[in-house]
């Protein structure tokens, strides 16, 4: 699963790599956590452009009747997107980017849980590929999302056995490509990222609790073995 990450870069800088503009103010966030707000690039749904914002993360279907069912819906897997009944629908026409510069996984060892950062080599931001749904039962209307998890790569296996999709600069293109609506070359572009363009190192349990939310989180513990 995905249930950590970061954005600590200008969204400046990605928002100009998207061709999307902006007012959304964004402070560097080092441990982001479901039901928090989470920075998404889509398809603006009144106009043709594309938009920033700012979603609930925990998707809560269109058709649900208590908002809890977010908490249980903070990913979806790729496998099952097509046919589930909770994502189906928006993986046709309700496809988002979240933006992301790295992610936490926690490795099993006896009863305890080893956390783990990991980004790309060279500290890039990526995408992961997303849902999203806006539930009009309260007033406000709440737009909310699911980040989709894939099986994970050589680097990955080691610690968990899912990650989020990352998605290239091509499949970014196609993910909220408007035209496409035929699931058939989409699901292909929720594989593994590349293992060799990523580097993960552990860090301390400070980030298991979400009230934490500083550049401590991410800080490498040396002599771990």
């Amino acid at each position: 699963m995905c249930g950590r990450f970061t954005l600590r870069t200008r969204l400046n800088e990605l928002l100009q790599f998207y061709s999307v503009e902006s007012q959304l103010q964004w402070e560097p966030r080092f441990n982001i956590a479901p039901s928090q707000s989470i920075a998404v690039i889509r398809n603006d749904p009144d106009g043709d452009k594309r938009e920033l914002a700012a979603l609930r993360w925990g998707l809560i279907p269109f058709w649900a009747d208590d908002i809890q069912i977010g908490n249980q819906l903070i990913n979806a897997r790729a496998e099952t997107i097509v046919t589930k009944p909770s994502f189906k629908q928006a993986l046709k026409s309700r496809r988002c980017l979240v933006l992301a510069d790295g992610f936490y996984e926690w490795k099993k060892s006896g009863k305890a849980k080893q956390p783990y950062f990991i980004q790309m080599a060279d500290e890039r931001p990526f995408v992961f590929a997303g849902l999203w749904e806006r539930w009009t039962k309260s007033q406000p209307a709440i737009e909310s999302c699911s980040i989709i998890t894939t099986t994970p790569n050589a680097l990955v296996a080691d610690i968990h056995d899912r990650m989020p999709a990352i998605l290239t600069e091509t499949a970014a293109t196609l993910w909220l490509d408007q035209n496409v609506k035929d699931t058939g070359p989409l699901t292909p572009l929720l594989v593994p990222y590349p293992a060799n363009e990523m580097v993960t190192y552990p860090v301390s349990p400070f980030v298991n609790s979400p009230q934490h939310d500083s550049a401590d989180c991410i800080q490498p513990i040396k002599n771990l073995f």
